[in-house]
């Protein structure tokens, strides 16, 4: 039976499948010199090159909306909330 490749490309996108090292893992999350996009040490796809400033950006905004959407915004308190709604509803016909 032939051996399967552990890393490569389908379509485009690569795919390493190899026992994941601390040094291969830190060298690819941090390459000076590459996009913002580089391979995965382990898995299938791309992740952020962290010696982009670019990422950097993208982390930040993300963990900006993820902490707007955890916080408790100041429309609406929790007692507003938890109150019924009276609707009226006038059926006259003129």
């Amino acid at each position: 039976m032939a051996e399967k490749p552990t890393s490569g490309e389908i379509l485009g996108v690569p795919y390493n499948f190899e026992r994941p090292s601390i040094s291969r893992m830190l060298s690819s999350y941090w390459q000076p010199g590459e996009g913002m996009l580089v391979e995965k040490p382990f898995g299938v796809g791309y992740t952020l090159n962290l010696a982009n400033w670019r990422s950097w950006v993208v982390v930040l905004v993300a963990g900006g909306l993820l902490w707007q959407q955890e916080s408790p915004s100041s429309d609406e308190s929790e007692d507003q909330a938890d109150e019924p709604v009276e609707v009226i509803v006038d059926d006259t016909d003129d």
